[in-house]
């Protein structure tokens, strides 16, 4: 029996590159149903993220041409993260795979050909890896490579230039809802969900249109919500560091001691506010690190929704 196949395509302010793009998705999914890949009932999920331009209207206008296209709008905006959650927990019981892919064009759609093939070779995870990063800015494939590397050094399972374009099973997708927290780091909690997975490596192209929806201050945003919400490393880091400065200043206390019996005098004011000023700051940015997880303990135990859905193409129809 054919898979049924369900492309999630996260959306916000799209109104640009939506036109463009939508129809190369609905080429794709009748091309691999020609070739016998997929169902007939497969479709693509947009997900409006709350968007303030003709998103929405764009989504249900080509709902309303083909049946191949669906979608779901949120309440409100609620974050690239969410969004994608939401379509893939809507896909979940619909489909038999699904594959997430931003909207912009610039993921390489052909790639989905080679992670059906190997979902059908067995494996429940398909990660798409891009093989070079030629269309990044030098600040931006450095900023990425160091985003990667520290990942891996506070203990996250990670895979290396894996984005969120992925292919998922039902099973997968089953395994991913029983993770029900608030703070999402998809690409953390993927290869937390376990099974046999597998990589697929595509070049990814220049956006087709519209403009980028992560400019450097959401990205920062991104890479600090990712470290807080799947490691601890950093609070044992503040414990290091403190046992490091208690050292130190134990240091200090001898040196000062001893300076005054052999000399009769100490250091004077400068030394003094430099050593206060340094120890403002550690204990400014160990009480930083630490607000930062108490933020994310308060949003868990307050258990808000992730995201509400507002809208779907199918009561329009």
């Amino acid at each position: 029996m054919k898979p049924i196949l369900y492309i999630v395509i996260p959306c916000y302010n799209e109104q640009e590159v939506l036109p463009v793009t939508a129809p190369m998705f609905l080429q794709k999914i009748n091309d691999l149903y020609i070739e016998g890949k997929i169902s007939e009932h497969s479709r693509i999920l947009f997900v409006n993220d709350g968007s303030k331009d003709r998103t929405w209207s764009i989504i249900t206008e080509l709902s309303q041409l083909d049946e191949h296209y669906c979608g779901i709008s949120l309440s409100r905006n609620r974050g690239h993260q969410n969004a994608l959650l939401a379509g893939l927990m809507e896909a979940k019981n619909k489909c038999d795979i699904s594959v997430s892919v931003d909207c912009d064009g610039q993921d390489d759609i052909d790639a989905i050909d080679k992670m059906i093939d190997e979902y059908l070779s067995g494996s429940d995870i398909v990660y798409g890896v891009r093989s070079d990063r030629k269309t990044d800015t030098a600040f931006k494939r450095g900023t990425a490579q160091f985003f990667y590397k520290l990942m891996r050094g506070m203990g996250v399972d990670m895979v290396y230039n894996h984005a969120d374009y992925r292919l998922m099973s039902k099973r997968a997708l089953e395994g991913l809802s029983q993770f029900e927290e608030v703070n999402l780091f998809l690409r953390g909690l993927v290869p937390m969900v376990g099974f046999k997975y597998s990589c697929v490596e595509y070049s990814r192209k220049e956006r087709l249109a519209g403009k980028s929806k992560y400019p450097l201050k959401k990205m920062l945003s991104f890479a600090i919500d990712g470290i807080t919400s799947l490691s601890v490393k950093p609070i044992r880091l503040i414990t290091a560091v403190g046992f490091i400065v208690a050292i130190l200043s134990v240091i200090g206390i001898i040196w000062s001691v001893v300076t005054r019996l052999v000399t009769g005098h100490t250091g004077g004011w400068a030394s003094t506010i430099s050593i206060i000023c340094f120890l403002g700051g550690v204990q400014l940015l160990s009480l930083g690190v630490i607000g930062e997880y108490i933020g994310k303990i308060y949003l868990e135990v307050k258990r808000r929704p992730r995201f509400i859905i507002d809208k779907k193409t199918d009561d329009i129809k």
